[in-house]
């Protein structure tokens, strides 16, 4: 329960974000270099984003993972975009497919996993410009059929911080795509808190204290209870925002939620 209070504002962060569309959606794959050729995954990955992905929604920004089961690996996230972009052709879609499959594709192993996330824009809070530098990421595995039990509790966590700590900066994704392996986790829902500095995670933690300041004496025990039977797993992972390997310097412009 500790990691819910300190993660549960923290999935596929945003460098720009419109409103033009109800579902924006990011690309997501998670790419495992192989040991012996970090150099060149890397060398690639800056070459392609910065030639191929540096602008509309074929903007890509990748960010390494230091902490976490997935640690080591790389993730590179593209969009956000309208589904019906995801159907259209890169402008230069031969020289782009070559320049991946010559200069990143080798480097790599055979285990990359890919996702679709929809931004959910009423649970996130982006009432300011900032530019990426870490996230602290929390995944969860809902429970089968129990979305919308969780989504009710997940809006009197916004709640709290909207009151009590409006200049978080968080983002709040769904899995828009999901799918059954075996039951392994499911990566459901995903929350990212946009941070610069690791002397967060000395501060005191007022959650707890803020939630029942808000919803009422007793309400954060049943938030707990709740949380607890809407979901099987979740985990926690710190990325860092690679610049020099992406297609844009990270800048995030400030999205009215009404």
């Amino acid at each position: 329960m500790k990691k819910v209070i300190l993660c549960i504002l923290c999935f596929v962060p945003f460098t720009l974000l419109t409103q033009e569309s109800p579902d924006q959606v990011f690309s997501q794959v998670m790419l495992t270099p192989k040991p012996d050729k970090i150099a060149e995954f890397q060398a690639g990955m800056a070459a392609h984003n910065k030639k191929y992905h540096n602008e509309g929604v074929q903007q890509a920004n990748v960010y390494w993972i230091s902490i976490g089961k997935n640690s080591g690996n790389t993730i590179r996230s593209a969009g956000p975009m309208p589904w019906a972009a995801i159907d259209g052709e890169h402008p230069d879609q031969a020289n782009h497919d070559g320049d991946w499959n010559k200069n990143i594709a080798p480097y790599t192993k055979a285990d990359d996993e890919g996702f679709f996330f929809r931004a959910d824009f009423a649970n996130s809070n982006f009432s300011k410009d900032f530019t990426l530098k870490n996230l602290s990421v929390f995944i969860i595995d809902i429970e089968r059929f129990k979305d919308m039990e969780f989504t009710e509790e997940l809006k009197k966590v916004r709640k709290v911080y909207a009151e009590k700590m409006p200049e978080r900066i968080f983002g709040v994704y769904h899995n828009a795509m999901q799918f059954n392996e075996d039951r392994k986790f499911q990566r459901d829902f995903g929350c990212v808190e946009f941070f610069d500095s690791m002397g967060k995670f000395g501060e005191e933690d007022k959650f707890p204290q803020y939630f029942e300041e808000v919803h009422g004496a007793g309400s954060f025990a049943k938030f707990g209870s709740v949380f607890e039977e809407t979901t099987n797993d979740d985990m926690l992972e710190l990325w860092n925002f690679r610049a020099d390997h992406s297609g844009t310097d990270g800048m995030v412009e400030a999205v009215n939620r009404e």
